[in-house]
């Protein structure tokens, strides 16, 4: 959906705005259209790592990192259940948003309805795995050899099915 609605406005930029009365440059529709194939390759960019120390979300031109030993918390989540407030958090950067439910975060995602957010030391990160249920296994697992305990934790073993993903944030 959001690559042909991406699509579908580089080709409205691209046809129609240039024999536009409203198009005040000849630059301008080439000038938007490259802002868009930024923001296309930005969100097709989008991927996560796990390795022996560190939960890495990257893009082109931001990302975040957060230590395993550092992290408390592995939640379900979605941007709708945090409420975040403002919608060029998204699109900024670092992608930094703020919830009234968790206070400011990171968010580096390409579904906003499902993903997990990880707290650690710091600020909390919003990330959409394409399977959130066995990355947040996975995350668990690697994350439960630092710590014996997680104050939230989806990912393990006996934890709440994903029906659960609809409930606010702290609730599961």
């Amino acid at each position: 959906m959001i690559v042909g609605a991406y699509l579908v406005l580089l080709l409205l930029v691209v046809y129609i705005l240039p024999g536009s009365p409203v198009n005040g440059a000849w630059w301008t529709p080439w000038a938007l259209a490259a802002v868009l194939v930024f923001f296309l390759a930005r969100y097709l960019s989008t991927s996560y790592r796990l390795d022996e120390t560190h939960l890495r979300a990257w893009r082109i031109a931001g990302g975040a990192r957060l230590r395993l030993d550092q992290v408390h918390r592995i939640e379900y989540a979605s941007l709708r259940d945090l409420s975040p407030t403002g919608f060029f958090g998204a699109w900024g950067w670092r992608g930094r948003m703020w919830s009234p439910a968790v206070g400011h975060f990171d968010s580096v995602f390409t579904d906003a309805n499902n993903g997990l957010l990880v707290t650690a030391e710091g600020e909390p990160l919003f990330i959409s795995p394409r399977d959130p249920e066995a990355f947040a296994r996975e995350l668990s697992r690697r994350v439960r050899s630092y710590r014996r305990e997680l104050v939230v934790d989806v990912g393990a073993p006996g934890a709440p099915p994903a029906q659960y993903r609809g409930r606010p944030v702290h609730e599961v």
